[in-house]
């Protein structure tokens, strides 16, 4: 592994993932904003054990990452995942604040943005996450635009999604995505997902329809010297989805409760998938769980298959 001695001065690889890096073997990075911020405890960290348990069954291994006593972690222990499961001050962080979190010795739970920037620094190629940020609704005069986008358009990572987040302006984020020059791919289907939904109504720029095609645009994108990433879309199975239009009008009242609140920034997303899980009676969670499993197994496959072609 090439990381500089500053670079290693401030990171924690756990063992098992050095190894990993080290023989060139496929590895799996997870976002742990999704543990702190996105779910419920025990919900969560029940989710963030059985995630890492299908990357290992399907060929990968798994490493969280966050940021713990200023650590850059890549991996974490059973009590550094309870840790962040459970306490409540546990900052949500994206790139513009790593720097912060480390200098002063503080605990973060990172966002696709961090952790996409960490898992590229460990030398990891391949993310899998629930959903990801995007342009927000209103952003023509809030210029709410997440810091995923642009980390997309410059790190080189593969991030494996159910699309973006459905409470986002799907139209506009791919449009953005498209002037950045980051493909997005949705895999075995010519429409882009909607998060909770199979179907969004928009056509998806780009589609594979396995798992080797998708390594193989990986390969041949980087090989090129085309920096960035790609966006995998991953639709939810369909026994697990909650149908485009029954969720949105769930998502319309979530906004409108949001806007009487006066929430804005980064406590927006934590609070519209919080007050959708209240509306559905549970069921967005049961949602949220089962699109971070498909996509953790679809994100396991992509990188073996990833690393073959690096062999």
């Amino acid at each position: 592994m090439n990381i500089s001695p500053d670079l290693a001065a401030l990171m924690d690889i756990q063992p098992e993932v050095f190894a990993a890096l080290d023989a060139g073997q496929p590895v799996v990075a997870l976002e742990s904003t999704i543990i702190s911020h996105g779910m419920p405890f025990p919900q969560n960290v029940q989710m963030a054990r059985e995630v890492e348990a299908i990357v290992r069954e399907n060929g990968a291994v798994p490493a969280t990452i966050a940021v713990l006593g200023g650590r850059l972690k890549v991996g974490l222990s059973a009590d550094e995942l309870h840790l962040l499961a459970t306490d409540q001050t546990v900052e949500k962080i994206s790139t513009r604040d790593l720097p912060v979190t480390v200098a002063l010795g503080k605990n973060g739970a990172t966002t696709v943005a961090s952790t996409m920037r960490i898992a590229s620094l460990a030398g990891i190629r391949v993310f899998a996450t629930g959903g990801t940020g995007g342009v927000h609704r209103g952003a023509e005069s809030s210029m709410d635009i997440s810091a995923d986008l642009l980390e997309l358009a410059h790190t080189d990572v593969c991030v494996v999604s159910a699309g973006v987040k459905s409470i986002l302006d799907i139209g506009l984020t791919l449009e953005v995505l498209e002037t950045q020059g980051v493909p997005a791919i949705t895999l075995g289907s010519e429409e882009f997902p909607a998060f909770y939904s199979r179907q969004s109504g928009f056509k998806s720029p780009l589609t594979v329809q396995t798992e080797a095609e998708a390594a193989r645009v990986l390969h041949a994108k980087w090989v090129m010297g085309l920096h960035g990433g790609v966006l995998l879309a991953n639709p939810i199975p369909a026994e697990s989805e909650i149908p485009a239009a029954d969720m949105n009008p769930h998502i319309g009242q979530a906004l409108k409760d949001m806007d009487a609140l006066g929430l804005t920034g980064k406590d927006t997303t934590p609070y519209l998938l919080g007050r959708i899980v209240e509306i559905t009676g549970g069921k967005s969670l049961e949602t949220n769980i089962a699109l971070v499993k498909n996509n953790a197994r679809v994100a396991a496959r992509v990188a073996a298959e990833y690393a073959k072609l690096r062999a």
